[in-house]
């Protein structure tokens, strides 16, 4: 099998319909398969073999895609990097993952030719470098089948974000990254027709297989835009350019400020959320205010999805319910099962699971239970009908006085203020309780913060050791390239 067989299927069924649409303009299947081909049959003549590392560090662009699906259809591995990496991460993670060539933009050219030889790079294709992607092309030819690569092959490496560490090369295999591209279609309901916006970057298992992955497979086009604008998504959307939006939740809560958004949302029939807890009353202004309910799953680099919240029977608050092949157990924080109902960490097994971290095996090993149960380092739990609800992350567990404070239970109570448009809670050294409940919060514009009647609203709700001790009020959230909010950065910032 071949992950990139997906998109020779859709260039066979659909070769006129758009693949991809950007500024740049649109390109059907036909295109982009004959493109992926060229570039294929190219780097098998520069004498790229099965299981080579090819390194992708580039922006999105129908380019990034056929090169993408160029590498894979020669038997290669794709080795995506985020295009927010320094020149000094970018040399770490070279020497890390040591590609054969390298896919790069001129404006990186220096940085990749200065981790070039400790590297082992052969070869930079980009305009300037060895071989612009022209050039490249040029060498291959239009038609070519995708090299069959056995199911447990590594297909992709992404690295983590690398929020709690080094950054870990996750090796994806053909038949995880096949198996999670199916599932998010089916769960879908996607078809040709669809449109996908995406804003998120490839290099990130969100972008690269919930939504172009995906998207593919389906026949749909990708509407790419090179980061987020408010207004150019309002006017796809108004356009009725755009019938499937995925974004994060600091997204949503920007749109819901929009006073005319439910004139806007023209041909938008589904949306979804992911990279952080979705607050539940940002899920129930959005399907006030547009009539569509945001739908989240638990995924994350190592395996995704887990779980999906059903398309006609969504539960607010919860992830849904296990897909199909995934096998999802609670345990306590010594491996053992616990009940339904009770609080634990998540752990997994099924086809979408990782092979393990790129040349770290000790990282590896402590990210398994016996059995092959991924460690998620989730917690949650199941209701009496298995749907799976997060709690929290274990690493933003916050143990004061003794006791332990959920941040997403707190943060959940704090969107409901309409003085609060984005939060954190995190924990501070303090001598006397160990660590100290802080919320940092960002005001919406035109309110203000008053701590003692925030606190008094926190207290009819909650234990009194779970309300925040500090409010600190901050203009902007530190946040990933998916928007996911930094907690340890926002430690390291007020750490005394």
């Amino acid at each position: 099998m071949n992950l990139a067989q997906h998109l020779e299927m859709s260039a066979l069924i659909f070769p006129d319909r758009p693949a991809v649409s950007s500024a740049e303009g649109e390109i059907t299947y036909a295109m982009l398969d004959t493109k992926a081909n060229r570039i294929a049959t190219a780097l098998l003549s520069m004498g790229v073999e099965p299981g080579d590392h090819i390194g992708l560090w580039a922006p999105n662009s129908a380019d990034w895609i056929a090169f993408y699906f160029g590498v894979l259809k020669a038997g290669a591995v794709a080795v995506t990097l985020s295009w927010a990496l320094s020149a000094r991460e970018l040399a770490k993670l070279l020497a890390h993952n040591r590609p054969k060539i390298v896919f790069t933009d001129p404006s990186k050219l220096e940085a990749v030719e200065a981790a070039r030889q400790p590297a082992g790079v052969e070869k930079i294709i980009c305009a300037d470098g060895d071989l612009d992607l022209g050039g490249l092309m040029a060498a291959g030819t239009d038609t070519f089948r995708a090299i069959d690569r056995e199911r447990l092959d590594t297909a992709a490496i992404l690295y983590t974000g690398g929020t709690t560490g080094s950054p870990k090369g996750v090796m994806l295999t053909h038949q995880g990254m096949a198996f999670s591209s199916w599932s998010v279609a089916y769960c879908e309901r996607s078809t040709e027709k669809d449109r996908a916006l995406c804003f998120l970057p490839f290099n990130h298992v969100f972008g690269q297989i919930h939504i172009m992955n995906a998207t593919i497979l389906a026949g749909g086009c990708l509407e790419l835009l090179p980061a987020f604008d408010l207004d150019r998504v309002l006017e796809l959307m108004q356009a009725g350019r755009i019938s499937k939006f995925f974004a994060v939740p600091t997204i949503y809560v920007r749109l819901l400020g929009v006073e005319d958004l439910e004139k806007r949302k023209g041909a938008l029939r589904y949306s979804f959320s992911a990279a952080a807890s979705m607050p539940m009353n940002v899920v129930k202004q959005w399907k006030e205010r547009t009539g569509i309910t945001i739908a989240e799953s638990l995924g994350m680099t190592e395996a995704m999805p887990l779980s999906y919240n059903h398309f006609y029977s969504h539960r607010v608050g919860s992830v849904g319910q296990i897909m199909h092949q995934v096998e999802v157990q609670i345990r306590d924080f010594d491996g053992n099962r616990l009940p339904d109902g009770e609080r634990g960490e998540i752990c997994a097994r099924g086809p979408n699971v990782m092979k393990g971290y790129l040349n770290n095996p000790e990282a590896t090993t402590a990210a398994f239970w016996e059995g092959g149960w991924l460690r998620t380092e989730d917690v949650g739990l199941f209701d009496r009908d298995r749907y799976l609800y997060i709690v929290d992350r274990l690493k933003d567990l916050i143990i004061t006085g003794g006791e332990n404070v959920y941040p997403r239970e707190v943060e959940e109570m704090l969107y409901t203020r309409p003085e609060v448009e984005e939060c954190a809670l995190i924990g501070l050294p303090d001598e006397r309780w160990g660590e100290r409940v802080t919320a940092i919060i960002k005001v919406r514009a035109g309110q203000s913060l008053e701590p003692d009647r925030m606190s008094a609203f926190l207290k009819s709700s909650l234990s009194p050791f779970k309300v925040p001790k500090d409010y600190i009020v901050v203009d902007e959230l530190p946040k990933s390239a998916t928007g996911k909010i930094l907690k340890r950065e926002l430690r390291d910032r007020f750490r005394e």
